[in-house]
Parts: C-alpha cells; structure tokens; sequence
C-alpha cells in the first residue's frame, strides 16, 4: 500500500489550526496526537462492533469467549480468572456467563481443585464462533493500518506502548 506523504491533512489538522487561532496562549500540541487516537479508537470501535456482530456476538460475548480460547486447551477459566480477564464486576460475569451458557456458548463445570468452585469451559460452538469473529477481525483491524507500513506499524506500536506503560502500571498520575 502507499506511504504517507506528509502533505496529507486531516480534520484534526484543521481543529488544531481553529484552536491555535483562538487560544494562542496554550500548547495544543497534544491534540495532534490524542485527537487522532480518539478519532482511531471510533473507527476501531465500529470495526470491531460489525465483526462480532457478523458472527451473531456482542462485544462483551467476544470478550468472555476470547478470554476463554486464549487460555488453551481445555479453554477453562474460573469466574475469578475470567473478571481480571474482561475487568468487570462479580455480578457482572455471574450474568455474562449465565446468557454465554444459555446460547451453549460455554458450560459451567465443577472446579476438580475447589469443591465449592466451578470452571467456565468454552464450547465447541463458543470456539467456532469467537474463532471466526477473531479471523473477521483480523481482516477488518489490517484494512485500518494498510496505509502502513510493517516498520511503520512496528514504530507506531512502541510509540502507544509507552504511552499506555504507565496506565498498565498504575503509574500515571490521575486529575480528577
């Protein structure tokens, strides 16, 4: 695909311009970046939403099954493992996994280490689904960085890992 020529412009280019006319006394520096992330993040969004849903999945059901799959054979995870996977509540999961296993998407099964647990093991239907919206996927996130290219990609993604570091860690400093 074709490179950037560094002559291309954006919306974001014309909102940054607006604002540095009416407040030239602030650095909108961050907004070169941080409104294209938001802007991305939209397109992704939507990419995302249309393959799951292609698949007959909702966002949160792709979430729950695709924890489930890269855990590897037999594709078992406790509820525990399961909320720090997907980072909800309790009785938020309890609810996710009682509509997953309604539509025989995953089963719950007795926890043979914790008699009082149990095992959420995804399906062979849960598989074949969350497996097909993951290849949909797939196709639709490289359609979004085919303007890019492979060494392109490899800067791009350091450049938001050192941003997201300190998130990841706790680290960064909140302003509420």
């Amino acid at each position: 695909m074709g490179q950037l020529t560094g002559e291309e412009r954006d919306e974001v280019d014309d909102l940054v311009a607006a604002w540095r006319d009416q407040r030239p006394d602030l650095d909108v520096a961050p907004l070169q970046v941080l409104s294209r992330v938001s802007r991305l993040a939209r397109h992704l969004d939507i990419a995302r939403r249309g393959a799951f849903a292609a698949h007959g999945l909702e966002s949160w059901e792709f979430d729950v099954l695709s924890a489930l799959r890269r855990a590897g054979p037999p594709f078992q995870l406790t509820p525990g493992a399961l909320l720090r996977a997907t980072l909800v509540t309790s009785g938020t999961m309890t609810n996710r996994i009682d509509r997953l296993a309604a539509a025989g998407l995953v089963s719950r099964e007795p926890d043979p280490r914790d008699r009082r647990g149990v095992l959420v093991t995804l399906s062979e239907r849960g598989q074949a689904a969350v497996d097909a919206a993951f290849t949909d996927l797939l196709e639709r996130e490289q359609a979004l960085l085919a303007r890019l290219g492979p060494e392109q990609r490899a800067v791009l993604a350091g450049l938001l890992r050192t941003l997201l570091v300190p998130f990841d860690e706790g680290d960064f400093p909140r302003r509420d």
